[in-house]
């Protein structure tokens, strides 16, 4: 079969045209076992994770082995079953959830599948989607309903992030800052929306981003570079857009302790400058910020930023992953201002996947934008060409259509 694999502990990937099909628990290559189905992949998404692997950075050189078949989001059709699945047949479409367990963990069996301590991931730590062929145990395997088009059913891992971020969050009705207007981000906005957010916000560097944050339904998207000139605080009180005084915390003597637990209590310190655009969004937001902060950058700025938009008592929830562990200033940003923070991992098996559906039947998600490229599977260099340069947004390689 064709595959892409990451043959060389180096830049890139090699196209392969005769590697031999997966071979699973009967040791056969395309011969799944019994509670395995070997899937037909039509197509296949190009992600973030698929670029680190390519650009053979520090985290890919010390977690991928040299030899893997990458990829790991896709759409296909089933072509051969174990005696022992039930769920799915040949022929059916599917699409499958890439984080591999054996349900027996205490996370497992307790409802959190997404982060169980035996997970396995497909294209990272076994043969993933990047060729003719796939396979899954049948537990992995999501049936496409058929009002759902292939090119969706090939981003649902993605679109999957994005849907667990938002819903986890708790948005309708609310106001939401998007930190990082990227594949998920952008696709955390749509979502938000169809989720009845009462206004959401955007930020990104980007200009093409933000125009298509816009477009996606965020109310304002601001690049905080443009937009950071600082508007300072005065050193005793904050006015809130609607004239009511708004407090901040005192700072400890030199080598003292923290305020105590009497003092007045939220963020940004005294003294500090506030951005103009966050200034901006607590104009619009009775001078509180944000009810939500959806964080999907990783950026320190970023996160330290949404952070100060987020109101008192606010909700964050992090999925962006920051390349190195960042400085950051829990007192004031969650302690003092009482913030409910959510790590975000994966997808929820299966809660996730059900509102995935359920939105992407509802016809109110806007993915169409956000895919900006298909390719054959062959012009792969160019599909990580497009993603480098910052043209491409999510690109969708076609395997077998």
């Amino acid at each position: 079969m064709r595959a892409l694999v990451k043959a060389r502990a180096d830049v890139g990937l090699d196209f392969d045209a005769d590697r031999p099909p997966p071979t699973g628990s009967t040791g056969t290559p395309g011969e799944p076992g019994p509670r395995e189905v070997l899937i037909k992949v039509r197509k296949a998404g190009v992600c973030g994770t698929d670029r680190h692997i390519w650009e053979w950075d520090a985290w890919a050189s010390s977690r991928i082995p040299v030899g893997i078949v990458t990829g790991h989001e896709f759409a296909g059709v089933v072509e051969k079953v174990g005696a022992a699945v039930t769920r799915v047949s040949p022929g059916q479409r599917v699409s499958g959830e890439g984080h591999i367990t054996d349900f027996l963990d205490y996370n497992s069996r307790t409802g959190n599948a997404h982060i169980a301590s035996d997970t396995r991931i497909i294209g990272v730590d076994r043969d993933g989607c990047f060729a003719d062929y796939l396979l899954l145990p049948e537990e992995n395997v999501w049936p496409l309903h058929p009002d759902i088009p292939d090119r969706y059913g090939a981003i649902m891992d993605p679109l999957g992030n994005a849907v667990h971020t938002v819903m986890s969050a708790g948005v309708s009705a609310k106001t939401v800052l998007v930190t990082g207007a990227g594949i998920i981000g952008l696709m955390a906005i749509t979502v938000a929306k169809a989720a009845g957010a009462a206004r959401v916000y955007a930020t990104d560097t980007n200009p093409h981003r933000l125009e298509l944050a816009r477009k996606l339904g965020a109310f304002r998207a601001f690049n905080p570079i443009e937009h950071g000139n600082a508007v300072p605080i005065p050193t005793h009180w904050a006015q809130s857009g609607e004239g009511r005084p708004r407090s901040f915390p005192l700072p400890p003597p030199p080598g003292g302790t923290a305020p105590s637990e009497g003092a007045p209590k939220s963020s940004p310190p005294v003294g500090a400058e506030v951005p103009a655009w966050i200034d901006q969004i607590r104009s619009e937001t009775r001078g509180d910020g944000v009810d939500v902060l959806l964080e999907m950058s990783g950026a320190p700025p970023a996160i330290d930023q949404g952070f100060q938009a987020l109101r008192m008592g606010g909700t964050a929830a992090l999925l962006g992953i920051p390349a190195s562990p960042p400085n950051f200033d829990l007192t004031n940003h969650v302690i003092f201002k009482g913030a409910t923070v959510l790590g975000i991992n994966g997808r929820r098996m299966w809660e996730t996947w059900y509102q995935m559906e359920n939105l992407l039947l509802s016809g109110r998600l806007e993915l169409d934008d956000i895919i900006t490229h298909e390719l054959p599977l062959e012009d792969y260099a160019r599909a990580f060409e497009l993603m480098q340069s910052g043209e491409g947004i999510k690109i969708v390689l076609g395997v077998n259509e």
